[in-house]
């Protein structure tokens, strides 16, 4: 799946082999995210994790740093 624009966020679920793979990839995401002060709304049930991006400082919409966030998300994703 690719990264989808729902109600002003870039959205994106991710689903793993069990609940420690999930949470592997959630503590990349965190670090990822802390560095470019740049943080997802997410959930987390087993093995499936949600995320959407948007900026709140620009009014809740899509911007460039979603979009470099969903980038190295993906990235985080590829290096599991």
């Amino acid at each position: 799946m690719e990264w989808e624009i729902k109600n002003n966020q870039l959205v994106k679920e991710f689903e793993f082999k069990d609940f420690s793979e999930a949470w592997a990839f959630m503590n990349r995401v965190a670090l990822a995210a802390e560095k470019m002060n740049h943080h997802p709304e997410w959930t987390n049930v087993y093995n499936k994790v949600s995320i959407k991006l948007s900026t709140h400082s620009s009014g809740n919409i899509v911007t460039q740093k979603d979009k470099d966030l969903a980038a190295k998300i993906d990235a985080l994703l590829n290096n599991l």
